[in-house]
């Protein structure tokens, strides 16, 4: 597949079904969202992607933005001199995007080609043009893409637009096909399913560069961690020792998975290097020790433990073997992980006996709960920190639901059927 991009470069998975599960229901946005204007695209009336409303919905998902409705717009340039700011001033707006989608002039008739501007309605100037280029079934990723460009133009934080999520659907009914692993774009669109089972699927989690997956199966008849190539389909299974074989994390550069095993007859944390296949015990204690996750320069590794005789997160130092425990605010925390910057954590807290989300800077030990309802369960980070998605119950179902970093932005991704679960924010697309 053949992206081009001007400005940034990028590298896009294979082609998705379009049919979408999950549906995005905003339930709070910021109090003051700036008012853009995205006109709708001239030349994009007839294609089989509406680049507008895929725009509009994913900076209105960001909660930095309120995008003005086609229907009040008192103009619909496409060229820079149609602009009369005026116009847009009367509506209120602080930014307008504007472009036109052509067909290329190369020889597949189903290429396009997509120029964009980007331009300060009250300092009257443009920010950024740009010219993007796809085919008919790359349309989506160019508007995500378009998403990104404004989005980081503006705010100055690169765009999570174009990234993808995992997570576990189970459709509630015995037999085979119960279970999915499911891959999405990171608004719920275009899903596939990477594998299905009538045993439990477990902790999905994204290799680095996002061409493997690893996660954890019961086919067998018991737990056992499998990876699987996004592009060829093929599995393999890592793990299959006696007892618990769970909650894979894989490096930052993508050459060690960590895991917890049990084979020694006590949770532990382990580390593979998939190489070599040398398996290193990282952790030896008599308490739980489990569901561990890389620090951000990968010389270290976070995990839930009970040691101290409820569970709480610790930190170990790859090359000291150093513990040292990072929370110590309530009786509960759990399932936690490093925000990009490595400066900070999100993990399960249990406040007043009902589990949140919460976010604690790790220098000072400041938290603060993200997520008002309960049962919240496994969070994920975006990765440029602004975001995290994780699983709740709504009307008795499982559902995902994001919330930003500072909580005041939430919505959620109900499920068209079957519960969701255990969300995996995807790394930058073409990293």
């Amino acid at each position: 597949m053949k992206l081009k991009l001007v400005l940034l470069p990028m590298i896009l998975l294979a082609s998705f079904a379009a049919r979408a599960e999950l549906t995005i229901e905003i339930t709070q946005g910021m109090d003051n969202p700036t008012p853009i204007a995205i006109v709708p695209f001239s030349g994009g009336a007839k294609l089989p992607e509406n680049i507008q409303q895929i725009v509009s919905g994913d900076l209105l998902r960001s909660g930095f933005f309120s995008p003005v409705p086609p229907q009040d717009m008192l103009s619909t340039p496409w060229r820079e001199q149609d602009i009369f700011y005026r116009d847009w001033r009367v509506l209120g707006t602080e930014y307008l995007v504007i472009g036109q989608i052509q067909q290329s002039a190369s020889s597949s008739p189903n290429n396009y080609v997509i120029e964009f501007g980007l331009y300060d309605v009250l300092g009257q100037r443009n920010l950024l043009k740009r010219v993007i280029s796809g085919s008919s079934s790359e349309l989506r990723d160019l508007a995500h893409l378009i998403s990104d460009t404004v989005y980081q133009a503006i705010t100055g934080i690169r765009g999570a637009f174009s990234t993808k999520i995992l997570y576990i659907e189970d459709l509630k009914r015995e037999g085979a096909g119960r279970y999915r692993l499911v891959k999405a774009d990171a608004d719920g669109a275009r899903d596939k399913v990477l594998f299905s089972s009538s045993e439990p699927l477990l902790s999905p989690a994204w290799s680095n560069d996002m061409t493997q997956v690893a996660y954890v199966s019961f086919e067998t008849g018991r737990a056992a961690i499998f990876r699987q190539n996004l592009f060829t389909g093929v599995r393999e299974q890592l793990t299959n020792f006696q007892g618990l074989n769970g909650a894979p994390s894989w490096s930052p550069d993508g050459s060690k998975l960590a895991m917890v095993l049990s084979k020694d007859g006590n949770p532990e944390i382990y580390v593979l290097e998939m190489g070599s296949r040398k398996l290193t015990r990282v952790t030896r204690h008599f308490a739980i020790d489990t569901e561990p996750n890389w620090t951000a320069d990968g010389k270290g590794l976070i995990f839930t433990s009970n040691r101290g005789g409820n569970p709480q997160i610790y930190q170990v130092g790859l090359e000291t073997g150093r513990v040292e425990r990072l929370t110590f605010e309530g009786d509960y925390n759990a399932r936690p992980r490093i925000t990009p910057d490595g400066k900070s954590l999100v993990m399960v807290h249990r406040y007043k006996g009902v589990f949140h989300i919460a976010w604690q800077d790790i220098a000072s030990g400041d938290m603060r709960i993200l997520t008002e309802t309960w049962l919240d369960e496994s969070p994920s980070i975006a990765p440029n920190g602004a975001m995290l998605m994780y699983a709740t119950k709504h009307n008795n179902k499982g559902v995902l639901a994001a919330v930003s970093m500072d909580a005041g932005v939430k919505f959620r991704l109900p499920s068209k059927q079957g519960d969701v679960r255990e969300p995996a924010w995807s790394p930058f697309v073409g990293e």
